[in-house]
């Protein structure tokens, strides 16, 4: 019968070696060698990613129902549109530490596995806090709302690695190298290499060193850190059932890497994605405050209809989308006919 299912350990088992298997073989096939990842090929694995995610969704209609299925779609939704602001952040913090292009895909691959992580234990930390204290998805509801509301009105801000406390330990405890050393984020010099910089590498002859790879890397996991404070108690007001929680920040997660040279060149075009993630943290911070969750009080009934919660936040996202590509446009437009400065010049 459909969506009679039960989900064991075999289940979560086969799930993360499969994506095991994708990542080693993404790292040890496809992107062996550091190269810069064009737009077409970041496109194409985008695309891959999404794909698997709607063939994942799919997949669950039989094995736990159509409900479970939109449930997963509308979280997976949620994480990657989020991750969409998370992608901009990173593409600050490569800018500021100047990041070749060849070494980014490295640093996000590193970066996606240690989320992985993160988010994989705080997810089990939430599941397990909320299945003995219901009353924290109202914690957690008053939380992304007042998230949502401060999004919308804040400023953007730029990347301080100067204030990043993980940073601040990494530099205490260890020495850091002023250049790359290829891909590598620790490095052993000994003297005599590195002709172009030997009075810097001297100092750390026969020593390992941190490379200033490291620091993008702890840069990029403080900032999911950050960002997965309101993404983890987002997805838990659309669901509770942890294999769904969990394959749906996983899969939004392994999309981010490809997602980021896809959207890093256009960031001007989505000017106004913040403010619609914004209102999307404040819908479902509502949605956790009135809707009982499986809490099922006699004097409030209110339930938000699955499908309903994916086409607002769907068309949240897609309108914001709209209006900054527009926005641009016209922008463009504006300059390209603006009259050109045609005053004499001055005199010599």
């Amino acid at each position: 019968m459909l969506g009679q299912i039960e989900i064991t350990f075999w289940h979560w088992a086969g799930f993360v070696l499969a994506v095991l298997f994708f990542l080693a073989l993404d790292l040890g096939v496809f992107h062996r060698k550091a190269h810069a990842v064009k737009f077409k090929e970041a496109l194409g694995w985008t695309i891959l990613w999404m794909s698997l995610a709607l063939a994942f969704a799919a997949a669950l209609v039989p094995l736990r129902g159509r409900e479970e299925a939109i449930l997963f779609v509308t979280g997976y939704v949620v994480e990657l549109s989020l991750s969409m602001d998370n992608v901009f952040v990173i593409a600050l913090i490569f800018a500021y530490f100047r990041v070749p292009a060849e070494y980014q895909h490295r640093v996000l691959f590193w970066g996606i596995v240690g989320a992985l992580v993160m988010r994989g234990a705080m997810i089990g930390v939430g599941v397990t806090l909320i299945k003995h204290f219901q009353w924290l998805l109202y914690v957690f509801g008053a939380f992304l709302l007042f998230t949502g509301v401060k999004m919308f009105f804040a400023d953007e801000e730029g990347v301080h690695p100067e204030k990043n406390p993980l940073i601040k330990l990494a530099r205490r405890f260890f020495p850091v190298t002023t250049a790359f050393d290829g891909q590598k984020f620790i490095t052993l010099r000994e003297h005599g290499e590195a002709a172009t910089d030997k009075a810097h590498f001297a100092r750390y002859a026969g020593r390992y060193a941190l490379t200033p790879l490291a620091l993008v890397l702890l840069m990029v996991e403080t900032t999911d850190l950050i960002f997965a404070l309101d993404s983890i108690p987002a997805i838990f007001g659309i669901t509770q059932e942890p294999f769904i929680v969990f394959t749906s920040n996983v899969f939004a997660i392994l999309g981010l890497r490809s997602l980021y040279f896809v959207l890093a060149g256009a960031i001007g075009y989505f000017r106004y994605l913040k403010y619609g993630l914004s209102l999307v943290l404040v819908f479902i911070g509502v949605k956790m405050l009135i809707d009982p969750h499986g809490r099922d009080p006699e004097w409030w009934q209110f339930k938000i209809p699955t499908g309903a919660s994916l086409s607002i936040v769907g068309g949240i996202i897609l309108l914001s989308v709209a209006v900054s590509i527009l926005a641009a446009q016209r922008e463009r437009q504006e300059k390209k006919d603006s009259p050109k400065d045609n005053r004499p010049p001055k005199d010599g």
